[in-house]
């Protein structure tokens, strides 16, 4: 689904989520954000999919910007129910690649939340930036095993550009803070 604006996105998410769901409406925070994080380090076609499921991720581990789930039962479904969307969006755009990364995205990730490790910021900027490009299992398999999580960082700046990586990262602290 392309999205004719930045405001498009955040209300496609909230939108469909309410329709799918009265749980899910319930959930629509009063004073929603619309503040992307890693979308604009990538390819605009990918931005709703991304957002999506980086809104899933803050509903599991941070303070999400659309959602304010009443209770932890509903943050994880919420969450999941937000994972396979951005998935299914992502999916639609017809890269098989791009939804690879992503699945591998998540797993790195609760990877490294159950180990209590660092290195979800450039995992989430490295994705976003080179999605489907190939170009990243080394750098996430140098993450998983080794904790290194400079060649990440430097995949992301090299292809978004030093500011705006650093634009996403500070926001994902401040969002998982």
């Amino acid at each position: 689904m392309a999205t004719s604006s930045a405001a498009d996105v955040w209300e496609t998410i909230a939108g469909e989520a309410a329709r799918e769901s009265p749980l899910w409406a319930d959930a629509l925070a009063a004073d929603a954000e619309t503040e992307p994080v890693f979308s604009p380090l990538g390819e605009p076609r990918f931005a709703l999919g991304v957002e999506t499921m980086y809104e899933g991720y803050l509903v599991h581990y941070g303070r999400p910007r659309l959602f304010a789930p009443r209770d932890a039962d509903t943050a994880l479904l919420l969450g999941d129910y937000l994972y396979a969307h951005g998935l299914v969006r992502i999916a639609a755009e017809g890269s098989v690649d791009a939804v690879g990364d992503l699945a591998e995205l998540l797993s790195l990730c609760a990877q490294l939340r159950a180990d209590a490790r660092p290195g979800d910021g450039a995992a989430w900027a490295a994705t976003a930036a080179l999605l489907g490009s190939g170009a990243l299992e080394p750098a996430r398999t140098a993450l998983r095993l080794d904790g290194d999580e400079a060649q990440l960082d430097t995949l992301a700046r090299e292809s978004a550009g030093d500011a705006a990586v650093e634009r996403a990262l500070a926001t994902h602290r401040k969002r998982l803070g």
